[in-house]
């Protein structure tokens, strides 16, 4: 059959600082593949080009990835800061709505760094704009040298709660993760349950309380080495389970069962 479709959330991007693109990490592609078992579709996040609508009907299920511009303050009642970083104020129009339909109509999504963000700012929810400022947090950012292999490596632990969502998904209620991301949840948002943290008292692992779908988000990049990685494979096996059984409900094929 048919393999169900994936959007893969892009960034915009200039190649060689002049011509603009929209991108996606190859890893993201691989994971949602791989992993998932899914149909990749990268999609240029911009109201100019795609409606909320038109992909929530395209696409079984949405991975909001990770990205170097941050959700605008603005979004979340705040002003913005030097310490907020650089925006991509199209990805917000699109994303931040997306999530909200996905919540209520059950579509799964999966959110990842950035992405993570969006479903706290979809759902209420505020932002810190620089962890590593904040009293006795560590420097969640991605280390400025070294390989991608260095970039990505394992870096600390998160901790999920006592049989939660996150601690029955993985097996193991301690996990190590990478960490490359500089804002973090300053408040949850309505629903939102964070279901783990990094040793410091970061927010690490979210979902969305009595949503009808998948809404499991990370703060993390588990789509570094997904296929064989024990805490990245559950993840996104989980979460191309959901969307495989979101894509036959929703063509009124009897329902697979999943693990």
């Amino acid at each position: 059959m048919t393999r169900p479709i994936v959007g893969i959330i892009g960034n915009s991007h200039l190649i060689n600082d002049s011509y603009p693109t929209h991108a996606g990490g190859t890893m993201n592609t691989e994971a949602v593949s791989e992993v998932s078992n899914c149909l990749p579709l990268l999609i240029p996040a911009d109201p100019r080009y795609v409606g909320v609508d038109e992909l929530l009907e395209t696409c079984d299920g949405f991975v909001l990835t990770g990205g170097r511009p941050n959700v605008h303050p603005e979004e979340y009642g705040e002003a913005e800061t030097d310490a907020h970083g650089t925006f991509d104020r199209a990805r917000d129009a699109i994303t931040l709505p997306l999530v909200r339909q996905c919540v209520d109509r059950g579509q799964p999504f999966l959110g990842i760094c950035r992405g993570f963000q969006e479903v706290n700012v979809a759902m209420g929810g505020t932002l810190y704009p620089e962890i590593r400022d904040l009293p006795g947090r560590l420097n969640h950012r991605m280390p400025p040298e070294g390989t991608l292999e260095e970039k990505f490596a394992l870096r600390h632990k998160v901790t999920f709660s006592q049989s939660g969502v996150f601690h029955t998904l993985m097996g193991a209620q301690e996990v190590m993760t990478n960490t490359l991301h500089g804002q973090g949840i300053k408040t949850a948002g309505a629903r939102v349950v964070i279901d783990g943290y990094a040793p410091d008292g970061t927010p690490e692992a979210i979902f969305i309380k009595d949503a009808p779908g998948f809404t499991l988000s990370v703060q993390w990049h588990p789509e570094w080495d997904a296929a064989n990685d024990p805490v990245s494979r559950p993840l996104f096996a989980a979460f191309g389970a959901a969307v495989l059984q979101w894509s036959l409900a929703r063509q009124g094929a009897p329902l697979q069962k999943t693990a």
